[in-house]
């Protein structure tokens, strides 16, 4: 069916999209990015994305997420319609349960590393947050700069602190959006690594948003984005 994706027949779906649709309005008129569309994902399961720029891949992230909420359709995550709830009721059910990873690192400038990646356990009321910290930091290579603030660390390295704070709390799922985009090659290529690395040591679900097929490849599916629906090759 198009727009349609699956991968449910792999276990208990952890998220699941029916019907979705997001429109909105510009000075040329009303816009779809995508209607009437359907995404399935097994617990563990990953899946990649891909589209060209305005195709809406990040929207479509933002709404499996919780983010936003779509103009039709429900999403669910973890069994919980997140269409149904405000925004603060999306927060709460994201705590603990999902982790995100961005192209901009959104690290907080005046906490340090550890303080960083401290932070969503703190949220979640983790009595242990500070030691689940030190060893994210210390599964990431960083064991190191656990005092340094983001102005002081390299782009590699926030992005490491990024997917250490990402993983800290073990999240049932993760999404990742272009998490290499402001990153030089080689540096992209060890981020990449690492982040399937944590994510087959956690068993975490992963959706990830992508332009770089090699990476995508790297994912159990791949699907591309175009004319509101997701297809298994690139148009």
């Amino acid at each position: 069916m198009p727009g349609t994706m699956d991968s449910s027949s792999n276990g208990s779906p952890v998220l699941e999209a029916r019907g979705l649709a997001m429109r909105f309005e510009a000075p040329e008129g009303r816009i779809s990015l995508f209607e009437n569309l359907d995404v399935s994902i097994a617990a563990g399961d990953s899946l990649a994305i891909l589209g060209t720029s305005g195709s809406g891949k990040s929207t479509l992230l933002g709404l499996l997420a919780g983010l936003d909420l779509p103009s039709g359709g429900r999403v669910t995550l973890d069994g919980n319609d997140l269409t149904t709830m405000d925004e603060d009721e999306r927060a709460a059910l994201r705590s603990g349960r999902v982790g995100f990873v961005f192209q901009a690192f959104h690290l907080l400038p005046g906490l340090t590393a550890l303080e960083n990646v401290m932070l969503p356990a703190e949220l979640a009321a983790e009595s242990d947050a500070r030691d689940k910290a030190k060893r994210a930091l210390e599964q990431v290579g960083l064991a190191g700069r656990l005092a340094h603030y983001p102005a002081q660390l390299s782009g590699g390295e926030q992005q490491r602190v990024a997917l250490a704070r990402a993983f800290v709390s073990e999240p049932r799922i993760l999404f990742a959006d272009e998490p290499t985009g402001n990153l030089d090659h080689r540096t992209g290529e060890q981020i990449i690594d690492l982040l399937f690395d944590l994510n087959r040591d956690y068993g975490t679900t992963l959706v990830l948003v992508t332009h770089d097929q090699a990476v995508a490849r790297r994912c159990a599916h791949v699907r591309y984005l175009r004319e509101g629906a997701l297809a298994m090759e690139a148009g």
